[in-house]
């Protein structure tokens, strides 16, 4: 077996990005996922969680007011129909910003409007649109995402499945329920949380902690095997290039 606190410290340099829902904010996030914490740990504690706020200041009345204190934040604004978004590219150029500057990160992690940003994210990274310097992300987690709705945007986000292991916590009487289903549809192989709530970050029972908890372990360790290939596809590499040297320096004795 390897050292377990050797293994936690590198999943502690794992950080996920987490992005929060309409006229809300980064805090409010947080304080909604202590609803996954354990009596021992977090479902997260492995990993650095990163709560950024939106780019923009709520442009109405938030939802959580006199609830959950100010300042409320969102990432773009829409129409009502949700086909028509503004201030969207700005706020793409400005995440990425924030990607190259403060990542690489491990993954992604949204609520609402923020799943629906980071899906696009990543659907754009896969086809090589943005942040093509960042290496590939390993996980993405959706509670009650969606699709965008815009062809432009669709026929480059979603073109083909997001090769990103993803999670979707889709709940029973969530006015996003059916638009969640889509969204984890455009992931390949996804793990589905069903949850017997509405629009929310929903309390979690024994069995889905368990099912994410697992789904967790799979990802890193797919994720260690395929470093540990590389690892090894170097050291083959290298290991060639000494023998080449050997035989060069053989053939220089046997010339002499």
């Amino acid at each position: 077996m390897g050292d377990t606190s050797v293994e936690n410290n590198r999943n502690k340099e794992k950080k996920i990005l987490c992005l929060h829902g309409f006229r809300t904010s980064g805090s409010f996030l947080k304080n909604q996922l202590s609803k996954w914490d354990l009596p021992t740990a977090s479902v997260f504690s492995d990993f650095h969680l990163e709560f950024l706020d939106g780019f923009f200041p709520a442009g109405g009345k938030s939802e959580i007011e006199g609830y959950f204190p100010p300042p409320y934040f969102e990432w773009f604004q829409h129409e009502n129909d949700f086909t028509v978004y503004f201030n969207l590219e700005e706020c793409i150029t400005r995440l990425c910003d924030y990607i190259t500057s403060n990542g690489p990160f491990y993954g992604l992690l949204g609520f609402s409007q923020g799943s629906i940003l980071a899906a696009l994210i990543l659907g754009y990274h896969a086809q090589g649109k943005i942040l093509k310097d960042h290496p590939p992300m390993k996980l993405f987690v959706s509670i009650a995402g969606a699709k965008f709705k815009t062809p432009s945007i669709c026929e480059i986000a979603y073109k083909e499945p997001i090769k990103v292991k993803s999670v979707h916590c889709i709940g029973a009487k969530d006015w996003l329920k059916v638009p969640s289903e889509k969204l984890a549809s455009a992931f390949e192989d996804p793990l589905i949380i069903n949850h017997p709530y509405g629009h929310t970050v929903p309390r979690l029972d024994e069995e889905a902690v368990k099912k994410i908890r697992d789904w967790i372990a799979d990802v890193s360790e797919a994720d260690s095997h395929v470093g540990n290939g590389v690892l090894n596809e170097n050291n083959s590499a290298i290991e060639k290039a000494e023998e080449t040297l050997k035989e060069c320096d053989l053939r220089e004795e046997e010339s002499k």
